[in-house]
């Protein structure tokens, strides 16, 4: 009886030694979200100040965040440029900023600056801008610089091919 009950034991180690409780599993149902929005105008709010407002439908969760981007270029027809805002733009009018805020409903972007944005309307007319939802599970991803688009986009398993355009 001893023996068998060694042997049960032996096999109850062997057995439980294989299982893991190691938390790191990535949960692949979390996935960051990118929507895009296309050719936007801001709207004129008083003073210097102009923005745009977006509904989040369906609504995110109150851990998420939200990374805002601006294409500001392209180096050819399949490389843009996008800059992470908020971001400050020197220009020779004055200074330009961008910023944004945003709750679990919605968000909005920013522009203004020290000289009426007018002088400079290309930067108020026709931009494009990406919002990159990141769920609160990978808030605390670290070594990604999320000043880079791309890297944020790797880091995330972006799918360019699925970006949901807002308005069309």
């Amino acid at each position: 009886m001893k023996k068998f009950t060694l042997v049960l034991a032996f096999i109850g180690m062997i057995t439980l030694g294989s299982c893991s409780t190691n938390d790191d599993n990535v949960d692949n149902d979390t996935i960051s979200e990118v929507f895009e929005l296309r050719n936007i105008n801001f709207g004129f709010d008083g003073g210097n100040s102009y923005s745009i407002y977006q509904v989040l439908n369906p609504q995110i969760y109150p851990s998420d965040v939200i990374l805002i981007y601006r294409l500001s270029g392209t180096i050819d027809s399949s490389t843009p440029i996008w800059q992470l805002i908020p971001r400050t733009l020197y220009l020779d009018e004055g200074e330009l900023d961008y910023d944004f805020d945003f709750s679990k409903e919605d968000f909005t972007i920013y522009a203004g600056g020290t000289y009426d944005l007018t002088l400079t309307s290309s930067y108020i007319t026709n931009q494009t801008f990406r919002i990159v939802i990141v769920p609160g599970y990978f808030s605390n991803k670290k070594g990604i610089d999320y000043s880079d688009y791309d890297a944020v986009a790797k880091a995330f398993h972006i799918d360019e091919s699925k970006i949901k355009v807002l308005n069309k």
